[in-house]
């Protein structure tokens, strides 16, 4: 029987995330000075708001569009803390006058092509056995050194 898998062991994170990423750039705009201690601030509370802003969306296309072994939670939360990354990078390209339209596509394909890299080598690290041809015994074999001295 399938099991449909829920959202539940990310809720409480995400909402955290979301609440602390969010009240506190509300507070820190509100209630600081542009110097260089508030800016820090910003970008850590930037990441921290969408990555719980995206760890829903995230979720719901690793749902939606399954893989071949499927996503494991970290790579969820991975992927979301990607979008806090590129969302932060963004502000802070912007700040400095720098940020174009071409530098941002840059960045996010990017920073896609290094998720899609890492999610590669984790399914080639995961062997993948058709029905029934799985072996029993998963140990190396055992090589004496003689068979490579030469």
């Amino acid at each position: 029987m399938d099991e449909k898998p829920s959202f539940r062991p990310y809720l409480i994170p995400a909402i955290v995330l979301a609440a602390i990423g969010w009240l506190g750039l509300i507070l820190l705009l509100n209630f600081s000075l542009p110097t260089l201690w508030p800016r820090w601030l910003l970008f850590t509370l930037m990441i921290l708001a969408l990555t719980g802003t995206a760890l829903p969306a995230t979720w719901f296309i690793n749902i939606r569009f399954p893989s071949h072994p499927p996503a494991e939670p970290f790579v969820i939360v991975r992927q979301a803390i990607w979008v806090g990354v590129y969302g932060a990078t963004l502000v802070w390209l912007e700040m400095g006058r720098i940020l174009t339209f071409g530098i941002g596509l840059a960045l996010g394909g990017g920073l896609i092509a290094i998720e899609y890299l890492i999610r590669m080598r984790e399914k080639s690290q995961k062997p993948i056995y058709q029905s029934g041809s799985e072996p029993d015994d998963l140990s190396t074999p055992n090589v004496d050194k003689e068979d490579f001295v030469g």
